[in-house]
């Protein structure tokens, strides 16, 4: 037979604490739980409480007691804040495991309250939000989903939109008075829950995404407002906006124009690195004759420096970005906030 691995305690993640947990508390109590949760949580507690073979008795008493302890705190908390949560159980734990129980109970707490958020109708939160400083909208649309977070945005006014995505795009650690001030917003009876010195959310793809969302004039608006803050930030931008790949989403008539302004050399050492896919996708928009020529080139080539492969790349992908600029080309067929092109 197999020889079973016992479980211990200090080896335990979150998940298969859950799992430990709805074993303890036994059928009847954890039915009730489950009812409170999502299908996909629900199918993941079963497939941990599946894996638990033997539990050994100081691993559920472990567990129970870790439960019991956040539970209380977080009642402390509700009762009557944080600093009396803290002087509560400090006298009962000690001050080391006290922070750390608190600290635990806050980041729970702060996921609750975004995912809160993002059930609200964009359109209200937008609402909500409008007036408030620049810097609190972004951090309120970094811990949404970008769709969520595209649709807020372009309900905002204008001249603020660029300076929201730049903020976002240049995000990176959050001070607790920042994190006060989103609190604040989530909540008006929430108190500042925050032990961490700072956050790390946000950056440039946080702000890509969002855009990738977004309608065409929106996203330009945005980028040209980055632009006025930070050049080299809105390079960035642009530059994760659309990479060599993503000529895969060109139509047809895009990627013949596109080839009328691109060198063969250029071509024939992008596709170096490309897909089987990306190629015959372009070798479909040339003549036979090209089509062949560019392949027979492709397949004697040697090995060639991935620098220079990467080089030709991105001489291609500027010219995508200069031809959907200049509307000649429909550009990359994105999310569903982009524009729709008539023929």
């Amino acid at each position: 037979m197999p020889e079973v691995t016992e479980l211990k305690y200090e080896s335990l993640v979150g998940r298969q604490k859950a799992g430990v947990l709805m074993v303890a508390l036994g059928p009847e109590v954890a039915g009730k739980i489950f009812a409170h949760l999502g299908d996909d949580e629900v199918e993941q507690l079963a497939l941990e409480i599946s894996d638990l073979k033997v539990i050994p008795k100081q691993v559920r008493a472990s567990v129970l007691e870790e439960f019991y302890e956040l539970a209380l705190a977080q009642e402390y908390i509700s009762l009557g804040g944080m600093k009396y949560a803290r002087d509560l159980l400090k006298s009962s734990m000690g001050g080391g495991k006290a922070q750390e129980l608190l600290r635990r109970v806050q980041c729970a707490l702060e996921r609750r309250d975004f995912q809160l958020l993002r059930k609200v109708d964009p359109a209200q939160l937008a609402n909500f939000i409008q007036n408030e400083h620049p810097q609190t909208i972004a951090l309120v649309l970094s811990h949404l989903d970008a769709r969520q977070s595209a649709d807020i945005l372009s309900r905002m006014n204008e001249d603020i939109q660029g300076d929201v995505g730049y903020r976002i795009a240049t995000m990176d650690a959050v001070s607790p008075a920042m994190v006060r001030e989103v609190e604040r917003i989530l909540s008006s009876t929430t108190e500042n829950l925050s032990t961490r010195d700072e956050s790390g959310i946000g950056g440039v793809q946080a702000i890509v995404d969002i855009l990738l969302e977004s309608d065409r004039t929106t996203e330009k608006r945005i980028i040209e407002g980055i632009d006025t803050e930070d050049a080299q930030i809105a390079g960035e931008i642009r530059n994760s906006m659309f990479v060599f790949e993503d000529l895969m989403l060109l139509d047809n008539r895009s990627v013949q124009r596109v080839m009328k302004d691109i060198e063969t050399s250029d071509l024939t050492l992008a596709l170096k690195a490309a897909s089987p896919e990306l190629r015959e996708h372009i070798f479909k928009n040339m003549s036979t004759r090209a089509a062949q020529t560019l392949a027979d080139e492709l397949e004697v080539m040697g090995p060639v420096k991935l620098k220079n492969v990467e080089e030709s790349q991105q001489k291609i992908v500027a010219v995508v970005r200069k031809l959907e600029e200049e509307g000649e080309i429909a550009g990359a067929a994105r999310g569903s906030g982009g524009e729709e092109f008539v023929y």
